[in-house]
């Protein structure tokens, strides 16, 4: 088994999806009146104010509600390098963690809505 899509929500889709295509890397797709953002072999849905999903949670998701971890292919110092030149605060890192890899250094950040981001690396 695995994990075939997730959910975030945002405020904004015009300024989320410049953030998430720039600085996270993912590809944007638009889907109906909405988009979709694809890392590799999964999919994140994207709620936000111009759509109306069904049927939704009993505590939906909502902008800045999220904690997402994409893995960095390469040393997480040119992650840190990445994110310094698109001008995004580092919350915290590099540190040491476990990921679903195992052990790795990672760097924490936010998207716009304050849903806290994490880049991490097993280089």
């Amino acid at each position: 088994m695995r994990l075939d899509h997730v959910v975030i929500a945002v405020s904004d889709t015009g300024r989320s999806n410049v953030f998430y295509r720039d600085v996270v890397g993912l590809e944007i797709v638009a889907k109906g009146n909405g988009f979709a953002y694809f890392p590799e072999n999964l999919r994140l849905n994207v709620h936000s104010p111009e759509i109306s999903p069904h049927p939704v949670a009993d505590v939906p998701v909502r902008p800045g509600g999220s904690d997402l971890c994409f893995v960095w292919d390469g040393p997480i110092e040119e992650a840190v390098g990445h994110l310094e030149r698109h001008g995004v605060p580092i919350v915290e890192g590099p540190v040491p963690r476990e990921g679903a890899a195992g052990g790795g250094r990672s760097v924490y950040f936010r998207d716009p809505d304050g849903s806290l981001l994490e880049f991490i690396s097993y280089a």
